[in-house]
């Protein structure tokens, strides 16, 4: 369980002005910075007792092989492997950014990836401590959770949702402290102090918002025919609907929803709609298969979307502007789009062993400056430089078929 490398090794460019900037930060936030994280009005800080803050982004990838229940946690700075406790049959592994959610059969295990990212806007902190298996939540396959730093939503295959204490989590606790009323179509999404959901029936799920306590508050009044897919931008949040999109934003209290339709396919048969999106952490570039031959991009503060022709999708993610699409297409190589033209760029020697696996296909992880691809039958993971060609930068041999993946750190 080593990592060899391919090329010249990655060594992630210093960021003295985060530094700076992290500085600055703590010296006008309480010298308990427990005390900061405790406060509902403001951005966390991120701290918990053992971490350890570091000048760049601490990546680690969650993995998991739902055959032998084996899972491990790769540290990308330091290319250790860890093991963590065996989770058989996960149907489906999910991030917020720090915990993965391997969700089984009965229940959700959650592991601790011990590191994560506190985004201040002009500014950012990364953190580090130990991995761990925190526990259950008493929830399934087909759960579906949502969390920012202070609330966890955990929505069951009939709509119920349960919240449960983000700070808890944090110190290795799973504390349940309330529920939302009637029951949500999809996911029920943590945003600016409150809880966004789509109730009602799918084929015209109505906007309701929730404050964290559970009680609805003024929302505009807004549908999302039939949703299937959700993200969180830094220009509101965004769930999937027939027609196109559904985009909600808070300003100064106030919650506004604007719909942003598929421009020039009015009639998108559902099966080459968007309904399941793809992003690096916060961006505003959004990617989704449109069909078996196509990827969906929108450009949420342009509002507009862009349908790039491919060979057949495996897996797309892109870092946003200025960077590719990235395609994992079914001949085993990564593919390079320009978005604006739709033309291939460049593409990748043949990075999967076998075939894509029909459930749980490979997926294409981005971060700043690197993405990561799994191939579960060559027991290993692909880091690319999307910068530089799609040069293979490192590939992990992890001994295990990590057909599931999550980057935690982010």
């Amino acid at each position: 369980m080593t990592a060899r490398i391919n090329a010249a090794k990655w060594a992630p460019v210093p960021l003295a002005l985060t530094a700076l900037l992290s500085a600055g930060c703590a010296a006008q936030e309480d010298n308990d910075p427990k005390s900061a994280a405790s406060s509902p009005s403001s951005t966390p800080h991120g701290y918990v007792e053992g971490a350890k803050e570091g000048a760049e982004q601490q990546s680690r990838l969650v993995l998991n092989d739902p055959d032998s229940g084996s899972t491990r946690v790769l540290d990308l700075i330091t290319g250790k492997v860890a093991k963590t406790d065996k989770v058989a049959g996960a149907a489906d592994l999910a991030t917020d950014g720090r915990f993965g959610y391997l969700h089984a059969s009965g229940a959700t295990h959650v592991l601790d990836g011990g590191s994560w990212t506190v985004d201040h806007g002009d500014h950012v902190h990364y953190y580090r401590a130990a991995i761990r298996d925190v526990g259950e939540l008493p929830v399934g396959e087909g759960a579906l959770v949502r969390s920012d730093a202070a609330v966890t939503a955990v929505t069951d295959k009939g709509g119920r949702t349960v919240l449960y204490g983000r700070g808890e989590l944090d110190t290795g606790d799973i504390a349940r402290t309330g529920t939302l009323p009637g029951t949500a179509t999809g996911p029920v999404v943590p945003y600016e102090e409150h809880l966004l959901a789509l109730t009602g029936k799918g084929d015209a799920a109505k906007l309701t918002v929730f404050d964290r306590k559970g009680k609805r508050v003024a929302a505009p009044d807004a549908e999302c025919e039939n949703p299937k897919g959700d993200a969180v931008t830094r220009r509101g949040v965004v769930f999937g609907c027939a027609d196109g999109a559904l985009l909600v934003r808070e300003e100064s209290g106030k919650f506004t929803a604007q719909s942003i339709p598929y421009e020039y396919e009015k009639d998108v048969p559902d099966t080459e709609r968007a309904a399941e999106f793809r992003q690096r952490p916060g961006s505003d570039t959004l990617t989704a298969r449109a069909g078996d031959d196509a990827v969906w991009v929108l450009d949420v503060g342009e509002r507009a979307w862009t349908r790039v022709e491919t060979g057949p999708v495996v897996a797309a993610n892109t870092a946003g502007e200025g960077t590719p699409l990235l395609v994992l297409e079914t001949d085993g190589r990564l593919h390079g789009y320009d978005i604006g033209t739709g033309k291939e760029t460049t593409r990748t020697k043949k990075l999967l062993t076998g075939k894509p696996h029909t459930r749980n296909a490979p997926v294409i992880e981005v971060d700043r400056s690197r993405a990561y691809v799994n191939d579960p039958d060559g027991k290993r993971v692909f880091e690319v430089d999307y910068n530089d060609d799609l040069r293979i930068a490192r590939t992990f041999d992890l001994g295990i078929e990590p057909v599931l993946m999550a980057e935690t750190g982010r």
